[in-house]
């Protein structure tokens, strides 16, 4: 059952509360930009606009998800276990020796995972010819590629949005979290990116730019990027890296940065008091939600 607004807000920051302790536990992973997508994840996995089922990862009428910038790992697996894909206790054994969840997504080890990834700037590729062998096979899936804004420096990203472009894709949505950083740096520092809408559309994009933690204007580009015709649309996302911890946010250098024992312990803090407010702001709204799992306070 689609869960609503106010209750993928709450999951989005239970999301972050588990890619914190996945990578504090594993000492290894990314944190910025997982933090920052995380509402990104839960309206599109959790808003009823995804086709799904966990009992049939390979149904093969299934919307697919494209995950291009494999380091936001973390954040899929938290997704997908509570999207209910495989047990929320296994999150526990991220980068551990012959666990399924590795560094990078896999995709003969977990369900519901559609391609396996590495360097970033090959996920746009594969979901165009996804989307591509939908129109030939004349089937109605529609195709999700999330991406980076520092993978925009790649040239065979450019060279599949040419080809979407050429194809008219229009069952294909490419949603690119601008948090404005990379490994090396901002974003306009290390290779400037803009106008970026304005490069979409000379290829024969659509563009919608929405703020990328608010799920209203979310779900509404999703809504709207499924009735679109003969183009494929690439939504920006404008969002912060390291959202909902102080520390972390809008720091490039917690990219790839693992948080050691005092940090880990102020942003469960932070998180864990974020919930706690969503959740007392829905009850004063009359919003029942259904935690999919317990805060710590």
């Amino acid at each position: 059952m689609p869960l609503s607004r106010a209750e993928i807000e709450v999951v989005a920051y239970e999301l972050r509360e588990e890619v914190i302790k996945m990578i504090a536990k594993a000492q290894s992973g990314h944190c910025a930009g997982p933090l920052g997508a995380a509402e990104i994840y839960a309206t599109l996995f959790f808003s009823g606009i995804l086709n799904y089922c966990p009992q049939k990862p390979n149904d093969p009428n299934r919307d697919r998800v494209v995950v291009s910038n494999g380091h936001y790992a973390p954040l899929l697996y938290a997704t997908l276990a509570y999207a209910g894909y495989f047990p929320k206790e296994e999150l526990s054994t991220l980068r551990k020796l012959n666990s399924r969840l590795q560094g990078h997504p896999h995709r003969l080890s977990l369900p519901g995972i559609e391609t396996s990834s590495g360097p970033v700037g090959e996920g746009l590729s594969q979901a165009v010819g996804m989307a591509l062998a939908a129109k030939m096979d004349n089937r109605k899936y529609q195709v999700y590629c999330l991406s980076g804004d520092g993978e925009q420096d790649c040239g065979n990203h450019w060279e599949a949005v040419m080809l979407a472009g050429k194809y008219q894709l229009d069952n294909l949505t490419l949603i690119i979290d601008r948090n404005n950083i990379q490994i090396d740096g901002f974003t306009e520092k290390v290779l400037p990116l803009e106008p970026l809408v304005n490069k979409y559309e000379s290829f024969g994009w659509k563009t919608l730019e929405v703020d990328g933690h608010n799920v209203g204007e979310l779900l509404n580009a999703l809504k709207k990027s499924s009735s679109i015709l003969i183009k494929p649309v690439a939504i920006i996302a404008h969002t912060v890296p390291g959202q909902g911890v102080d520390f972390m946010e809008n720091d490039y250098q917690w990219h790839g940065k693992v948080p050691n024992s005092d940090q880990t312990q102020e942003a469960l803090r932070q998180l864990a008091g974020k919930i706690l407010n969503l959740k007392r702001f829905c009850q004063a709204k009359g919003d029942e939600t259904t935690p999919t799992k317990k805060s710590k306070k």
